[in-house]
């Protein structure tokens, strides 16, 4: 989880400057993508460990069916 952290800083103020967002998002995946293959697959079983202890281990990957909402059912007023 710490290389996670490491990767992607906590940030306390939120920008509406979509090219400085932009530019961030780039910054972010340079970085990532200098990283030695090694320190990606650790942060990848973080992630993986951390989506485990979210969802519960025993519980099912979710699925479009899990997610899916039945539709209201509407009449067309005829009369």
């Amino acid at each position: 989880m710490e290389t996670i952290r490491t990767a992607i800083p906590e940030r306390h103020t939120v920008s509406l400057d979509l090219q400085k967002i932009i530019e961030a998002k780039r910054a972010l995946r340079r970085n990532l993508a200098a990283r030695p293959i090694a320190e990606k697959l650790r942060m990848l079983d973080a992630l993986r460990e951390r989506e485990l202890a979210i969802r519960g281990r025993t519980g099912h990957p979710a699925s479009a069916a899990a997610l899916r909402e039945k539709p209201t059912p509407y009449r067309a007023n005829t009369k």
